[in-house]
C-alpha cells in the first residue's frame, strides 16, 4: 500500500492523470481488503485530487471531504497540506471562494504547525492561481503568492516546483504585457531539467517559452 501510494504520486506530479487514478483504484481495493482505514482514506484522497486537477470540481469536493474525515479519524496529518490545496482549487473552480480560501489558510497552517514542508511551495503557488480566478482578481495577491512560491522553492531546492511557481508568474506578467520578462524568469528553470521532457509540467513550459519569444 505505500509503494501504490508513492506510485501514484509519481504519476500525479509528471501529470501522468490516467495511470494515477488505476494506482489510487489498486490502494483503495487492498486496503478495503486488508482493513487498512489509513491507506483507503489516502486513496480516496488522492482520487478527490485527481478530479481537482482534470475537471470535476464537485466530485473532488465530495471525495476530498470525506477523505480528510476518514484520514482524521485516523489520527494523522501527514500529506494535508496537499490536500487541502486540491480542496481550494476545486472550490474556486466552483466559484466558492471563501471557501477555498479556508482550505489554502489550512494548508499553510498545517505547514507551519507540523512542519511538514515538502508542499509550501506548491501551497502558496496555488493561492496566487486563485487570487487570479476570483471575480475580481488580485495581482498583487497573486505576484506576492508567487513570489513566496519562488522563493521557498528555492530555498528548498525544489526544481519542479520552482518550474512551476515560475510558469505562473511567467504568465502572469505576459498578461501585463512583460514578455521579456516572463521568458528571463522561465528560461534558466527549464533549462536546468536534462530529463522528463515528456511530462506535463516541461511540455507546458516548453510551450509557454515559445510564445514567449514570439
Amino acid at each position: 500500500m505505500a509503494a501504490l501510494n508513492n506510485f501514484f504520486l509519481t504519476r500525479i506530479f509528471c501529470g501522468n492523470y490516467a495511470n494515477a487514478s488505476v494506482e489510487a483504484e489498486k490502494l483503495i481495493v487492498l486496503a478495503e481488503e486488508k482493513g487498512a482505514a489509513y491507506w483507503k482514506a489516502c486513496g480516496t484522497l488522492h482520487q478527490g485530487g485527481l478530479k481537482a486537477l482534470t475537471g470535476s470540481p464537485e466530485d473532488a469536493v465530495r471525495m476530498i471531504t470525506a477523505g480528510i474525515s476518514a484520514f482524521k479519524a485516523t489520527g494523522s496529518t501527514l500529506w494535508m497540506p496537499m490536500h487541502l490545496s486540491y480542496l481550494a482549487r476545486a472550490y474556486a473552480a466552483l466559484g466558492r471562494f471563501g471557501e477555498a480560501w479556508d482550505c489554502i489558510r489550512g494548508a499553510l497552517e498545517t505547514i507551519d504547525e507540523t512542519k511538514e514542508t515538502w508542499f509550501e511551495a506548491e501551497a502558496n503557488r496555488v493561492a496566487g492561481e486563485i487570487a487570479l480566478m476570483s471575480p475580481e482578481p488580485d495581482l498583487a495577491k497573486a505576484q506576492a503568492c508567487f513570489e513566496r512560491a519562488l522563493a521557498v522553492a528555492r530555498e528548498q531546492e525544489a526544481k519542479s516546483w520552482e518550474l512551476r511557481a515560475a510558469m505562473s508568474m511567467a504568465r502572469l506578467w505576459r498578461d501585463q504585457g512583460k514578455p521579456q520578462q516572463a521568458r528571463e524568469l522561465l528560461a534558466p528553470v527549464y533549462g536546468w531539467f536534462t530529463e522528463g521532457f515528456d511530462t506535463l509540467d516541461l511540455r507546458q513550459a516548453k510551450a509557454l517559452l515559445d510564445k514567449l519569444a514570439q
